[in-house]
């Protein structure tokens, strides 16, 4: 089963991810902020479900209000191994199924998750009623340029993605999950993470995906992708 990735004890997730992605967390932390700025939330109870080493929640934890309490669960001992390093007052982690919490909270963090689920469309229907919002964060994997060059098998592979998704197809699957769609926006990865942009390819489709963008967000992600998904419901 595909959570035997994760769960087993020197995982192989861990292996191919032994960061656990941390050096993105802060600025997911960010996407997450501005997101609830712009819709004027103020969530006092917070849960991340799939929180990995931690480091997002942290994040907010140093950016938030002092009565706000911060919730990381994982199946994964290897990631609340990590996790639990970056306990303090307001902040803790749970090496626990989420689906099996009988708590509640304002605000429920997905960030880079349901792609990982085998079942994600239950997944997502399980998670529906657990908070007052929900915040997805949605890698859009599916391009003409990842198609072409098969890099959907590379994320496969090294991330374990399963399920791959466009814009459209990631807000209709949390249509149908329940989800109704307060706001989304693009996150722009390429934009921001200038330090991976070191070959001269790179550098190269950094600025045609930077000229495209300009023009035509859409069409320019569905051709070169570059971008996440952030979206927040209710």
């Amino acid at each position: 089963m595909a959570n035997k990735i994760y769960t087993d004890n020197n995982s192989e997730y861990l292996k191919n991810n032994p960061t656990w992605h941390t050096e993105d967390s802060a600025w997911k932390a960010t996407q997450i902020t501005k997101l609830l700025k712009r819709n004027e939330l103020n969530p006092k109870t917070i849960a991340e479900i799939g929180c990995g080493a931690g480091e997002i929640l942290n994040q907010l934890h140093l950016s938030m209000p002092n009565d706000v309490n911060l919730t990381g669960f994982d199946i994964s001992s290897d990631a609340i191994n990590i996790a639990k390093e970056r306990e303090k007052e307001r902040l803790t982690f749970k090496h626990e199924d989420f689906l099996y919490t009988s708590e509640n909270f304002d605000l429920l963090l997905m960030m880079d998750v349901f792609e990982h689920v085998d079942d994600y469309l239950g997944f997502l229907k399980l998670c529906n009623n657990k908070a007052k919002n929900t915040v997805f964060h949605i890698p859009l994997d599916i391009t003409v340029m990842g198609l072409l060059t098969n890099s959907i098998m590379h994320r496969r592979k090294t991330l374990s993605h399963l399920h791959y998704f466009t814009k459209d197809t990631a807000i209709a699957t949390l249509n149908d999950s329940g989800f109704e769609i307060i706001d989304f926006f693009y996150t722009e990865w390429f934009f921001d993470f200038k330090e991976r942009r070191k070959s001269i390819g790179s550098k190269i489709l950094y600025l045609i995906r930077k000229g495209l963008y300009k023009i035509n967000k859409d069409f320019a992600v569905k051709m070169f992708g570059g971008v996440s998904l952030i979206v927040l419901t209710k």
